[in-house]
């Protein structure tokens, strides 16, 4: 990369040169207040991608019952419900050529398992507050014809799918991370990968010139089409199929029991990950609220049933989060995981196996007349 001047033109010619940034936090701050100089390439109907500001230094869990264990530098989202992961490092800062890639990486999975929709729209909209933006003009550039839960929706289920952008950042990309960039987007299918150098130059006074370069162009272009941000979800013959060839008699029972209440009472929705999985919204106090996911993992293979706490807490508030999990049945398993909930204010996701479920006589049908206490109580209290 060269050290030479670009020229303004004007009434005179000035020479703007290269300068560095000063700290990393201006830096980030930039980004932050102008996100456009990272809208590169464009949305799925061929608009321009705009990236809008989720949160900066967005807390990353490595659990569903802990706290943020690590801080993102910013996290962005499209009009497409594609999450951006952004991470800042300057020229000067020697994690840049490798230490940084095994964090992004380690942020990438535990936000795509531990970021549920309510929290992003959470930090989303405290955010837009802090930044003196109103939610209407913010979610103008966002919604279309969806409402506020099912983008965030769309985003948690992109998140779990791996289907999101890692954004490198730096005012200058070293050779060796270019070459980690371009190796990994050509292995991963659903996740682009980008390093994007952005040059300041300096004129006189005030005046600023931002040069971005985008590295990793070439290896997206080349990955197949077929496999890449793609929204099939499981469909409730497939959750059926699945459940009838990996699950024994009774966990069996608890799982087509749930899903039957979540189709008679509630709405099913299908996930759109690599594993069969299944989310219920239930209608409380004239809300869709999203209360449970089942999940029928692969690698290794593991069913669960997960509450979805953050948005129940959304929703409906602390008093009834703690209402909600105050009515479950007494399962040891979940019992230790709601009582670290309780500490955390009800944030998480707490999981349950279903073969610990089926060690408990009772505990399905003790779940199930939970969810209609729930929606029969916010009713009669609405």
């Amino acid at each position: 990369m060269t050290d030479q001047p670009v020229f303004v033109l004007g009434s005179d010619l000035q020479a703007l040169e290269p300068a560095a940034f000063e700290t990393e936090a201006e830096f980030q701050e930039l980004l932050a207040r102008h996100p456009r100089v990272l809208d590169f390439g464009s949305l799925a109907d061929g608009q321009p991608l705009r990236l809008v500001l989720v949160a900066r230094e967005m807390g990353v869990p490595t659990s569903a019952e802990s706290g943020p264990a690590y801080w993102l530098d910013h996290l962005f989202v499209d009009a497409d419900g594609v999450p951006t992961l952004v991470e800042v490092k300057r020229a000067s800062d020697t994690r840049i050529r490798r230490e940084v890639v095994g964090q992004m990486l380690d942020y990438a999975a535990n936000g795509a398992r531990y970021w549920p929709g309510a929290l992003l729209q959470r930090s989303f909209e405290e955010t837009c507050v802090a930044d003196g933006r109103s939610l209407e003009e913010a979610y103008g550039e966002l919604l279309g014809d969806r409402s506020p839960e099912e983008f965030w929706t769309a985003v948690e289920e992109r998140l779990a799918a791996g289907q999101m952008r890692l954004l490198f950042v730096a005012d200058r990309i070293p050779l060796e991370l270019r070459a980690i960039v371009e190796f990994l987007n050509r292995q991963m299918r659903q996740t682009d990968v980008y390093a994007v150098e952005l040059t300041q130059y300096r004129g006189d006074g005030d005046l600023r010139v931002l040069v971005p370069r985008v590295h990793g162009e070439v290896a997206t272009a080349a990955k197949s089409p077929s496999g890449r941000r793609s929204m099939q979800r499981t469909t409730r013959d497939e959750m059926d199929a699945a459940i009838r060839h990996r699950l024994a008699s009774e966990p069996r029972r608890i799982a087509t029991a749930l899903l039957d209440h979540a189709a008679t009472r509630g709405r099913l929705e299908g996930g759109t990950a690599n594993y069969p999985s299944m989310s219920v919204y239930y209608p409380v106090a004239g809300l869709r609220v999203p209360i449970w996911t089942l999940s029928l993992y692969d690698n290794p293979a593991k069913e669960e049933l997960a509450f979805s706490f953050g948005s129940i807490t959304h929703h409906l508030g602390l008093d009834g989060a703690t209402a909600f999990a105050d009515s479950l049945p007494a399962v040891p398993e979940l019992e230790k995981k709601l009582e670290v909930q309780r500490e955390k204010g009800y944030k998480g996701w707490p999981s349950i196996s279903l073969a610990a479920l089926a060690a408990q006589p009772g505990a399905v049908e003790g779940i199930l007349a939970t969810i209609q206490q729930l929606m029969d109580g916010q009713r009669a209290s609405a």
